[in-house]
């Protein structure tokens, strides 16, 4: 998760809405209870949840446009050692509290502006046991419940901790949710061909809204994107994009290309998770991809807490094998309508596909820089082609997955 981020505007596309303002933060109180405060320009809605292991309090909120001091969450005080933010999707945005042992939410709510006090978002902590905290979270967050996934699932925050005027309840939407991850974004173009006038992150983002529209229509699924206009997302927000959403599938979009003097290659390749790349191209391309962060002015050295977690739960076998089943199957349907390379399965270790409880799979289209594939990624007809294989592909992956869960998985 990062510092402050702005949104840039695209050319063609309608202005960029005004986000809500976060202008300050700070923390008081002690070991015992801690308040944390939060200045706005206009009160905004939210949730507030905790999660265990390690100990940590969780806000959502609506898209932010962070303009806190610099540094601001990296000194602790009382319950909190440490906090930080960012925007986690498009329009969205999440705090995350490092807690220095279990607390519980005592208060949590949002005040308007008076008395020449902006509005603020207010959250207070006491210091409980280890016993007390366990049973106030939500029982898919419990760690003897489900220890490996335990912030899996946003939970539906309590009474006490809704905020002003929250929305009336509706019915839990069961339908499985699928993370469309358009590559790049912003400032990082990924790769680029015909003078730089085509650049991946434009052909890939729309290839993902294409898909996007296609699966809707079918009524059967909950799209998610992790983005929808040229905005940059980090590496590690677009993996909790698909955790937080307890995705049935991640499937990330990109289009690769070959340096100048490297040869040529042609087609679109399926890439799975793997701590060992299947060949060098894989390796590069992993390589490659992983720098994406560096590009959009992310620390790679400022890991967050659940990243590192992510690297060890890694090991989930059963995730793994359900990623590898749905790139054979996905391949399968491609090589019908797509051109396929030659080696079409491919792994390496991508970290957009390092979520450890989300079948995840990375799709490279197509190789810019071969003139036969950069014609198909500009071509409508192509393009409406490919989206209905994936679409095929993803009907038949989670028509036997759902099967083989059972009700309620």
């Amino acid at each position: 998760m990062q510092g402050p981020a702005t949104v840039p505007a695209v050319p063609g596309l309608a202005a960029v809405p005004t986000f809500p303002i976060a202008s300050d933060a700070r923390l008081a109180g002690d070991s015992r209870q801690t308040r944390f405060i939060l200045d706005l320009d206009k009160p905004v809605q939210f949730r507030a949840f905790t999660l265990a292991d390690p100990y940590r309090v969780v806000v959502d909120l609506p898209q932010l446009n962070f303009q806190l001091p610099g540094g601001v969450g990296t000194a602790g005080r009382g319950l909190v050692k440490a906090f930080r933010y960012g925007v986690v999707m498009p329009g969205g945005s999440r705090i995350v509290f490092d807690l220095t042992g279990p607390a519980r939410i005592a208060k949590s709510y949002v005040l308007e502006a008076a008395n020449a006090q902006p509005p603020r978002l207010v959250l207070e902590l006491e210091q409980v046991d280890r016993t007390a905290f366990v049973q106030a979270l939500a029982p898919e967050s419990r760690p003897e419940l489900r220890p490996a996934i335990a912030e899996a699932n946003a939970v539906t925050a309590r009474p006490e901790e809704r905020a002003v005027s929250p929305a009336p309840p509706q019915t839990a939407d069961k339908r499985p949710v699928i993370v469309i991850d358009p590559g790049h974004g912003g400032d990082d173009n990924g790769t680029q061909a015909g003078g730089a006038d085509v650049m991946e992150k434009n052909l890939v983002l729309t290839f993902g809204l294409s898909l996007r529209d296609r699966l809707e229509k079918s009524g059967k699924y909950r799209i998610v994107m992790t983005r929808t206009d040229d905005t940059f997302i980090a590496l590690a927000d677009r993996v909790k994009v698909a955790r937080s959403e307890g995705a049935a599938l991640f499937v990330s979009i990109h289009a690769d290309a070959l340096p100048r003097g490297e040869g040529d290659a042609q087609g679109a390749t399926i890439y799975t998770l793997s701590d060992k790349a299947s060949d060098s191209e894989a390796e590069r391309l992993a390589d490659v991809e992983n720098k994406s962060d560096a590009i959009g002015g992310v620390s790679l050295a400022d890991e967050p807490t659940e990243v590192a977690d992510i690297l060890i739960d890694l090991v989930q076998r059963e995730t793994k094998t359900f990623s590898n089943r749905f790139a054979r199957i996905l391949m399968n349907e491609m090589k019908t309508t797509v051109r396929m390379h030659k080696h079409p399965l491919k792994s390496a270790g991508f970290r957009v596909l390092k979520a450890p409880d989300v079948p995840s799979v990375l799709v490279e289209l197509g190789y810019v820089s071969n003139k036969g594939d950069l014609e198909h990624l500009v071509s409508e007809n192509w393009r409406n082609k490919t989206v209905g294989s994936m679409a095929q592909a993803i009907d038949t992956f989670l028509a036997k997955r759902m099967v083989t869960a059972g009700p309620g998985k």
